[in-house]
């Protein structure tokens, strides 16, 4: 599920990255959540305050919060997604999106990385 796109994609990334989405829970059998747009207070607590409004799903989901304007990324995880999906692999995931946003394609960053955590979430399912 895509939570919030702003007009930083085109319709047809905006679709992609829904795709994108749906083929990662589909693999893994987490929740994906993505909002682009501007934290309201602080970040990381903006994204964890996101995460916890999942109610019951928060435990199987991850959301991914970038804040293209700010130049943010944050990844929340639940409990059981965080079984699946350690600190490390979300870090080193958020590097890789971080490089392509820098490069200018934001599109590219976040379907690389919806994409490279429900894979290693799959893996370890």
């Amino acid at each position: 599920m895509t939570w919030a796109l702003t007009r930083a994609l085109t319709a047809a990334q905006a679709d992609d990255l829904r795709k994108a989405v749906q083929g990662a829970e589909r693999r893994s059998g987490l929740r994906f959540c993505v909002f682009l747009g501007e934290p309201v207070g602080a970040r990381r607590h903006f994204a964890e305050r996101l995460h916890a409004a999942l109610g019951a799903e928060s435990a199987d989901a991850v959301l991914v919060f970038v804040d293209p304007a700010g130049r943010a990324l944050e990844i929340v995880t639940g409990p059981n997604a965080r079984r699946r999906l350690s600190d490390g692999a979300c870090r080193l995931t958020a590097l890789s999106m971080a490089t392509a946003f820098s490069a200018g394609d934001l599109a590219g960053g976040l379907l690389y990385g919806i994409a490279a955590l429900g894979e290693q979430a799959a893996t370890r399912r």
